[in-house]
């Protein structure tokens, strides 16, 4: 008893902080908060300054007047923005949960010991983390092969699957999810889909919620995908990141060619500048606004790659 006591004490003196580490771990932690949360509020602030100020004293966290002129801007092209943002969500939402669904289903079939081509599939599925088919290989089998031109499906299923992804959960599920578990649940007549969602799913949200969170920020932040497959003739299937890049690149036109396009004067109130900002603005809150749902999830899903090969 007397060891077990010496023992304890002397782990919690081992673990214990002094005062000036601490102090000096929260001073580092708070830099680090300042140096993520200083360029954001930076970004927010140009986004809300006039044109005026930013040519003459360029970006400031003092600006000489305040406008909101780039969301006025941004207003008027709401219908073309309001539509481009609801196309965003339903990609985002739909290609989040086809994604878990093929992630984890995969990776739950190779942590299976049981599964006669377990190894087969998992070299086969490595090899696209080292080596990549190409973009012409992969837009003609998406163009020419599965007809995915000009449909939705072009901006969801090209970006569903991912080996690392199915990595992650193959290793998740083999360390977290016990073998006896899954057999309990065989001798009591449980069908394999059923284990699936009654018994793996639960047990396993920390990884889905973290490979989620991957998801729908791919998702959301696609735009290539919107070049590759969706023509000009089909606008209206426009995802939010490729309108507001479209209109970025637009005023990058008009600034370039201003003495040829509109008068000086009018360029000077071109809120040019201050729209990227309120554009990066548009971007970056809605799917800020998803973090919370994950959060309680998101630190121990952080660990699921290093527990175990």
């Amino acid at each position: 008893m007397a060891k077990d006591n010496l023992f304890s004490s002397g782990i919690t003196r081992f673990n214990r902080i002094s005062t000036p580490v601490n102090i000096l771990f929260s001073l580092i932690f708070i830099s680090l908060a300042l140096i993520a949360v200083i360029p954001v509020i930076f970004v927010i602030i140009i986004s809300f300054s006039s044109a005026e100020s930013i040519q003459r004293i360029g970006y400031s966290f003092f600006p000489q007047e305040w406008s909101i002129d780039a969301y006025v801007y941004l207003w008027n092209l709401r219908d073309v923005i309001g539509r481009s943002f609801l196309v965003s969500v339903g990609i985002t939402i739909v290609g989040t949960v086809i994604g878990l669904f093929l992630n984890s289903t995969m990776g739950y079939v190779l942590s299976r010991k049981n599964f006669v081509l377990r190894n087969f599939f998992t070299k086969l599925i490595f090899i696209p983390m080292l080596f990549s088919g190409g973009l012409v290989s992969s837009y003609l089998i998406n163009t020419q092969v599965l007809k995915l031109g000009n449909t939705y499906w072009a901006l969801i299923l090209p970006m569903a699957v991912s080996s690392f992804y199915i990595i992650v959960l193959r290793t998740f599920f083999q360390t977290t999810v016990p073998d006896s578990l899954i057999e309990s649940a065989k001798i009591d007549g449980a069908s394999q889909f059923t284990i699936y969602f009654k018994i793996v799913v639960p047990i396993s949200l920390p990884a889905l919620a973290t490979i989620g969170l991957f998801l729908s920020f791919a998702y959301w932040n696609s735009w290539f995908l919107a070049m590759l497959y969706i023509q000009s003739t089909h606008q209206h299937m426009y995802p939010l990141q490729y309108v507001l890049m479209s209109i970025e690149r637009n005023l990058q036109f008009l600034t370039q060619n201003s003495q040829f396009m509109i008068p000086e004067e009018a360029l000077r109130r071109l809120p040019a500048e201050s729209v990227r900002m309120a554009i990066v603005v548009i971007v970056v809150v809605p799917i800020t606004l998803a973090y919370p749902f994950f959060q309680k999830y998101f630190i121990s899903g952080l660990t699921i790659g290093a527990i175990k090969g």
